[in-house]
């Protein structure tokens, strides 16, 4: 008995972190619309990310808090798209009260299949992105390869990157 009423906490507790229905669609729409922003190069794009909202890109030099991000990217929003990404899976979870919200998402984009993750936290009756991680997605028979290529690459002289 105790292990069905054990069992029965953890599938509720897992159950109450995923979105519900309507919280999910507007989720959706959200980030999707915040993709479009970028795709049609509309600055409007910034204003979905919080003023304290941090932004991770592919390059591990790439952690930018908003208006760094918005300084950075400003060249890419001057042509007709900044870039494209395309949701082709998204999960969304949220906190019991739905004031924040986290989501993974496999997304079709100019550098092929890569992942991300975010969280936002809700703003009137929308939300606010205080979190986003870009991530290219590396199969793993090619991981070696991959790697070998990066450290070779950092290893040339003249390579200015580094870590933030």
């Amino acid at each position: 008995m105790k292990r069905l009423l054990l069992a029965c906490c953890l599938l509720f507790s897992v159950m109450t972190a995923h979105a519900d229905a309507n919280l999910k669609r507007r989720v959706d729409a959200f980030v999707d619309r915040w993709h479009d922003d970028a795709a049609n190069a509309r600055m409007s794009y910034f204003d979905k990310i919080a003023k304290d909202g941090i932004y991770i890109g592919t390059d591990k030099t790439e952690r930018w808090r908003r208006d760094e991000f918005k300084a950075w990217a400003r060249p890419y929003f001057k042509r007709k798209s900044a870039w494209a990404f395309k949701a082709i899976k998204r999960h969304v979870y949220a906190s019991e009260d739905g004031a924040m919200v986290w989501i993974d998402e496999l997304l079709d984009t100019q550098m092929g299949v890569c992942q991300a993750s975010g969280v936002m936290r809700r703003k009137g009756d929308s939300f606010e992105i205080v979190h986003y991680q870009l991530s290219m997605a590396v199969p793993n028979e090619v991981g070696g390869q991959v790697t070998r290529l990066i450290k070779d690459f950092e290893a040339k002289d003249g390579w200015k990157g580094n870590s933030n």
